[in-house]
């Protein structure tokens, strides 16, 4: 089994995306403590802006609010930031935090279990290079592991006999060069919606072909001049209301995604701009393709990259034919004509609805998260962090490119999701403050105020445009047809901000060891000893 004799380290953090890095910067902010270890499957930190390496790969969030409250940059060079410049960012943030030596890279871990003994979790490591299982303890564990890691696998027959290269834009071969070749694009969501404006004009020809209909909103991204960026960095107060703008501008949007009559009209209206837009901006022929018939929101947004433009090109073709095959040359499309390639890229999403992919967490009963989970009718956590039965644990927002990290029923359709990383590492780390001062040797969540919270919370989403009707990652359906949601918040982040600043410490355990209850005893035979004396 390789390395059996456990290292430790007061902290564990599985992943170094936003939130990971962001845990090891508030530890160090807030309490000094810097006894933290990350593991990262990948070889450098940055997690899906790090891994994501496709043509025009981007976020679709406003930079200046798509980044930690307590590390602004000045320098962002547009809105919409692309994935090195925010990989660039987060290197950043680490080393000013001292985080990158912290870090054990190409290390996968495969089970954490809790250690009623020591009060401890252990986790079980592999070496990606040497195969070597190393075993690492911690007084307290995080995941920041992500949910939209795993590529959804290709369900289209015959990918095995195709004679080049096939691949899912969230693995994008760097050695597989595009230009001049015939390439076959499947999906239409936001990831299909940059590759497509980035690669049209190298390829010989750009065959699309799409199996759903998104909302496409006017672009908002223009670069920051070197005006701006002057502002931002040398006029005190400037960026900070820039934030804080953008916030609530964002904040606004939220109102259309509640099933209201005001929320209607909010939807009725943008959907509306939407259309005009897509009608002014893409080709007549496509217009059916690209118009949806569901509610805004009901899906994820897109913020135009160029994609209605690039729709113009003529060496691209859109299909809405379904693709029943793959074959050597190409796919064939059920009218029974086959397009020709030379690469296939598949934009078709992630398995979704999925937490600790991969990993096996096992509580203090023995049971795993998935086994905990079964009593529900899919993922959720208490205050979207931390769950009974696994003691000082908590998800933290993992990767979800490339849009946003996420946790259970922490994603948003409207804002920055770095706001809820912060939220979620601020709670959890008020939550163990006890802990932390020795008045307590873990914190586990009671199970009835996590019962009280997962069923608040799937009431509060039945009333929003996820809900909706139409078919989308945010939902889990079962063979029933019920519906259950783990990805997004329904409710205004400052409400998600409120209850991370002020825990119902009465929701939760905190089991005090025999060694304080020794002290405690000592303490109360002592005074009484003293007052028999006297």
């Amino acid at each position: 089994m390789g390395k059996t004799t456990p290292t430790y380290s007061q902290f564990g953090c599985i992943g170094s995306g936003f939130s990971a890095i962001g845990l090891g910067a508030t530890l160090k902010r807030w309490y000094g403590i810097t006894d933290i270890q990350f593991f990262e499957r990948h070889s450098d930190l940055g997690g899906t802006w790090w891994a994501n390496k496709y043509p025009g790969c981007a976020c679709d969030v406003p930079s200046i609010l798509y980044s930690f409250s307590f590390a602004p940059n000045p320098k962002w060079s547009q809105v919409l930031a692309t994935a090195d410049e925010l990989w660039q960012y987060l290197k950043y943030v680490a080393n000013q935090y001292d985080l990158e030596s912290k870090m054990t890279f190409r290390a996968e871990v495969s089970r954490c279990e809790w250690r009623e003994q020591t009060k401890r979790w252990r986790m079980y490591i592999r070496n990606l290079d040497t195969g070597e299982t190393l075993v690492h303890e911690c007084q307290f564990l995080f995941g920041a592991t992500g949910i939209l890691v795993k590529p959804r696998p290709c369900d289209i027959p015959g990918a095995d006999s195709f004679k080049g290269p096939l691949f899912h834009s969230a693995e994008w071969r760097q050695d597989v060069d595009v230009t001049g070749k015939n390439v076959v694009l499947v999906g239409n969501g936001c990831t299909a919606s940059q590759i497509v404006p980035a690669i049209v004009n190298k390829t010989k020809h750009l065959s699309q072909f799409v199996r759903s209909k998104h909302w496409i909103i006017p672009p908002i991204n223009v670069p920051y001049t070197k005006f701006w960026q002057t502002l931002f960095e040398h006029v005190p107060g400037v960026l900070a209301f820039f934030r804080f703008s953008i916030f609530m501008y964002a904040e606004n949007d939220m109102r259309g995604f509640f099933m209201t009559k005001a929320g209607e009209a909010y939807r009725k209206h943008y959907e509306g701009v939407a259309t005009r837009y897509i009608k002014k901006t893409a080709p007549a022929k496509y217009h059916d393709m690209l118009i949806p018939d569901f509610s805004l929101g009901c899906k994820r947004r897109i913020y135009d990259p160029g994609y209605c433009k690039a729709l113009h090109a003529t060496n691209l073709t859109v299909s809405q034919e379904p693709i029943v095959e793959i074959v050597p040359e190409g796919v064939r499309t059920r009218d029974g004509n086959v397009t020709e390639a030379d690469v296939i890229v598949l934009a078709n999403g992630f398995d979704t609805n999925e937490f600790m992919a991969g990993i096996e967490v096992v509580g203090r009963s023995g049971k795993t998260i998935n086994e905990h989970w079964e009593s529900w009718d899919g993922p959720e956590a208490y205050a979207c962090s931390a769950l009974n039965d696994f003691p000082n644990f908590f998800m933290l927002l993992g990767k979800l490119p490339p849009l946003k990290t996420v946790g259970p029923n922490t994603a948003t359709g409207h804002t920055s999701t770095i706001l809820a990383a912060e939220n979620n590492i601020n709670y959890a780390l008020r939550v163990i403050k006890p802990v932390l001062d020795g008045e307590a040797q873990f914190a586990e969540v009671r199970r009835d105020a996590e019962e009280r919270y997962s069923r608040e919370m799937q009431a509060a989403l039945k009333n929003t445009v996820w809900f909706s009707g139409c078919h989308s990652w945010y939902n889990k359906e079962d063979a029933d047809g019920n519906k259950w949601n783990a990805m997004t918040y329904p409710k205004f982040q400052p409400q998600f901000w409120w209850e991370s600043m002020f825990p119902v410490y009465s929701d939760w355990i905190y089991e005090v060891g025999t060694c304080l209850f020794l002290v405690f005893f000592g303490i109360i035979a002592l005074v009484l000893y003293l007052t028999h004396v006297r």
